[in-house]
């Protein structure tokens, strides 16, 4: 069992910077993949950034390319999801999970996390 807990979302102006961390329980951390998803109200979870086991490859939505970074650090069994030049359409809940297929399709993650808020005003 893998227990997630997000943590850094809060309420950005438009242009403004945040910085997702997700903090993992279990030792076997640098065995799974590690992805970001976020779901907007009325919409479908969609998926956000997904990074490999090693950090070595990433992979992004379209829509935040150029803006957002995914990353992890192992020795910390922590994930990180920073946010750059953020738009009103960023907001959402975000979620981190983790995942032993290396895909963009929630379904197929076996641990996550609460959730944390992410807003951004106009």
């Amino acid at each position: 069992q893998v227990q997630l807990v997000e943590s850094g979302g809060g309420l950005v102006q438009a242009g403004g910077s945040l910085r997702l961390s997700c903090a993992a329980s279990r030792r076997a951390f640098s065995s799974y993949v590690m992805a970001w998803f976020r779901q907007a109200p009325g919409k479908e979870r969609e998926f956000v950034a997904r990074v490999l086991p090693s950090g070595g490859s990433t992979d992004y939505v379209d829509s935040v390319k150029g803006r957002f970074t995914i990353s992890r650090d192992n020795a910390k069994n922590t994930a990180y999801l920073q946010m750059n030049s953020l738009k009103p359409e960023d907001t959402a809940v975000y979620y981190c999970a983790a995942g032993l297929i290396y895909n963009a399709v929630a379904r197929n993650y076996d641990y996550w996390g609460q959730g944390t808020q992410v807003t951004v005003s106009s």
